[in-house]
């Protein structure tokens, strides 16, 4: 196994962080061999990343152009009885170049009854695709035939968050990162998604392109259907979304940025997965310290709005900085058209709302103070801060003030998609600003009072 090896020098509090940090995930560790894991070693470490060129950072398989099969992880959020989550792992390993390399981790939130498909076992073996799951050991088809048996050492299930006791996709990720082991990249994928053809080989490709090792390719997933030709399983898409649209909502939990629809175009950058400013988590690729350093909030159940930009914010002020893939490697089963009856059944974590009355509005209260979109407030709960708090690389106001977002007033300002997706974002801050030591995108030189044109007389 390749792990991303860094040795960063470690001040003192940083020092006390990746202690903590460290305490966390070995007590997960016994409570995944509880559930019947037996994980390998963790690789664990905090930095404050530099503003030049302060720190030096040995060589490892990535950083001395050994990228030809370094292992990675994938992280499925399998939602409440999810039938598409075995499919979708079968595609994983199908259409990867190297199947052996690609280790998945899922959270699988089934029913406590035990009827539901289980992410754990194969798709069934009828031509349909229809009927009882076969376990490996009983199966009559050889393991090449079955990718989850000849791989079956490279899937990690956890199964101890039923549907019952589901409080939403933050909590579920939360534990979907704890089964990261140290790989050199990590992706995060919804559970019912389809695999182009070596989609292994070209993510990393794209994620080299960017000679920025704090790069984080990331994107609203384009719709399945017509996107994969059905004979060699490449791409039949030119176009790809790119996140540039958010917006002020409101509800019950109070108003917080929501990702709308996104602009979806021929790249106008080539060559290179192209910068934008926000993060998605239908998707997200990213070297292995990213869930590490930015690791989901568990003290935010009942969120479901408001998860993209608290990841987004915070990862911001760790350093990373976030790309549009210029290739999309996988599309999602989306409940619409052809696929809405299929998906129609699918159950919600909001179902268990009554149960967790009032809990979803006391996290999002907590969300928002941590990534500053409510100044100056003190109520708030402020357990382990510290651990699941925002970076000391950038500030987060720095962030609202560049992209035109008003925290107090609650509003944003029009036409940053013009910014953005006309690929001027990428020209101005990552081919002008990317640091000469590739540790991200320097965001002191491009200053908090940089003007994007298509901002100018806004209110």
């Amino acid at each position: 196994m390749i792990s991303f090896s860094p040795k960063p020098r470690l001040n003192s509090s940083a020092q006390k962080a990746a202690n903590r940090r460290r305490r966390q995930l070995i007590s997960s560790c016994f409570l995944l061999v509880f559930f019947g894991y037996a994980l390998g070693v963790y690789r664990f470490f905090s930095r404050r990343l530099p503003s030049g060129e302060e720190t030096k950072m040995e060589n490892d398989d990535v950083d001395n152009g050994n990228h030809e099969n370094p292992h990675h992880g994938v992280d499925f959020n399998a939602n409440n009885a999810n039938a598409n989550c075995p499919i979708t792992v079968t595609d994983a390993l199908t259409r990867a170049s190297n199947p052996s390399r690609v280790h998945i981790g899922v959270v699988q939130q089934n029913t406590a009854s035990g009827t539901d498909v289980s992410c754990g076992l194969p798709p069934p073996e009828t031509s349909d695709g229809l009927g009882p799951q076969t376990p490996c050991s009983t199966s009559t088809f050889p393991p090449d035939q079955r990718p989850m048996c000849k791989h079956s050492r490279n899937l990690k299930v956890f199964e101890g968050l039923t549907a019952e006791l589901a409080t939403g996709p933050v909590v579920a990720r939360h534990v979907g990162y704890r089964l990261y082991d140290g790989q050199a990249f990590f992706m995060q994928v919804d559970a019912h998604v389809f695999f182009v053809e070596n989609w292994d080989r070209i993510i990393i490709q794209e994620w080299q392109a960017t000679k920025n090792e704090m790069a984080v390719l990331s994107t609203y997933l384009t719709d399945v259907v017509g996107s994969i030709d059905p004979h060699t399983h490449n791409s039949k898409r030119k176009t790809r979304p790119i996140m540039c649209n958010t917006q002020f909502e409101a509800n019950a939990q109070g108003k917080y940025l929501r990702h709308g629809s996104q602009p979806e175009s021929v790249p106008a950058i080539k060559g290179v997965p192209q910068l934008q400013p926000y993060w998605a988590a239908g998707f997200s690729f990213s070297r292995g310290h990213f869930p590490i350093q930015v690791p989901y909030d568990p003290y935010l159940p009942m969120i479901f709005q408001g998860e993209e930009i608290s990841i987004g914010v915070r990862g911001f002020t760790h350093g990373y900085d976030f790309y549009a893939p210029e290739k999309s490697v996988n599309f999602h089963v989306y409940a619409q058209g052809e696929n809405k009856v299929k998906r129609k059944n699918v159950k919600s974590f909001w179902e268990n709302s009554k149960a967790h009355a009032g809990m979803g509005k006391l996290a999002m209260s907590r969300l928002l103070a941590i990534v500053g979109m409510v100044p100056d407030t003190e109520d708030y709960d402020r357990v382990e801060e510290d651990v699941y708090g925002t970076g000391s690389v950038r500030t987060a106001e720095m962030f609202y003030k560049i992209f035109g977002i008003e925290v107090v007033q609650k509003k944003t300002k029009k036409k940053l998609c013009d910014f953005v997706s006309s690929g001027n974002m990428h020209r101005e801050f990552h081919e002008k600003h990317l640091r000469l030591d590739g540790i991200g995108i320097d965001y002191n030189k491009i200053g908090a009072d940089f003007a994007i044109p298509a901002f100018l007389g806004q209110q």
